[in-house]
């Protein structure tokens, strides 16, 4: 398994996160198929993930390390975690994406950490497994669904499965601290864009803060991230115009001032030069999809 661990943000696709969701869910089996039922080892620069294996056999690469499971095992996958997974053929289970705004505004609620952030956690399912199905087979029928209040159902599960994985991992006394000083760093920088990134700090700002020098935050944004620190900053802003233009009404205006553009014509500039289409022809075409997937869905 030598050679240059890639990184991605859905396994085998290297574009930008492509949906105003903040989480992506899908069986194990629609990936894993493609790929001769193995997901060769990768990592997520901004991504958490959770593996359930509900049935069947799956082989975990994570970190170095190779183990046999069986199914009623749920894997937890941080940032930056190199991981692989090979599978067998009647495996059935779930993969569940989740992008760090969505992981932040729950550490934010709880007021704590989560205990199992930074480690690759795996925990066997015992007498939870009716519970845990039943949260992952609602989690893939709102998901499905685009009718009224899903982002805060989708939430709403989110927050019930990162509760009882917080609540296991600190019965177990799980939590280590894996990560290196500048994985450190990288998720301190992290969490300061999510907090801030609607205020447009500077680069600079971003560095004094974590204590380290511009070089050395773009040394870790490119080593780490595959990006610099400038352009982690830009995709947290554009996920969140595009959030607010598929998701609210609020005007091209007020979205820009929301994001902190002194000028809506600066915010739209912003927009293009990132996706290729401005904030309006992107709100037209979201909103006609979310349209038609709802008039399927009630059909």
């Amino acid at each position: 398994m030598g050679g240059e661990i890639p990184i991605f943000k859905l396994y085998g696709e290297l574009g930008h996160w492509l949906t105003p969701d903040l989480l992506h869910y899908e069986s194990i089996a629609q990936r894993s198929s493609l790929h001769d039922w193995e997901i060769k080892p990768h990592r997520h620069s901004d991504l958490y993930q959770l593996l359930y294996v509900q049935q069947g056999q799956a082989e975990l690469y994570i970190e170095g390390e190779t183990r046999v499971v069986e199914g009623g095992v749920l894997q937890w996958v941080s940032p930056l975690c190199v991981h692989g997974f090979r599978f067998s053929r009647d495996v059935r289970g779930a993969v569940l994406t989740l992008a760090t705004p969505l992981v932040s505004r729950f550490e934010q609620a709880m007021n704590m950490p989560l205990a199992f952030g930074s480690a690759s956690l795996s925990l066997p399912i015992a007498e939870d497994k009716a519970f845990l199905d039943f949260v992952f087979s609602s989690l893939a029928r709102e998901y499905g669904h685009h009718g009224t209040g899903r982002e805060l159902a989708l939430e709403s599960w989110i927050t019930l499965l990162l509760t009882w994985l917080q609540r296991r991992s600190i019965e177990l006394d799980t939590f280590s601290e894996l990560r290196s000083k500048g994985h450190v760093y990288f998720a301190r920088f992290s969490g300061l864009v999510e907090r801030h990134y609607h205020e447009q700090w500077s680069v600079q700002k971003y560095a004094a803060n974590l204590g380290i020098s511009v070089v050395r935050l773009n040394c870790l944004c490119q080593q780490l991230g595959k990006q610099t620190a400038l352009q982690f900053i830009h995709q947290r802003l554009l996920l969140e115009a595009k959030r607010n233009l598929i998701y609210t009404s609020m005007t091209i205006a007020r979205v820009s001032d929301s994001l902190g553009f002194s000028e809506p014509a600066y915010f739209s500039r912003f927009f293009r030069r990132l996706t290729g289409r401005s904030p309006n022809e992107f709100r037209q075409a979201g909103v006609g999809q979310l349209s038609g997937k709802v008039d399927k869905a009630e059909s």
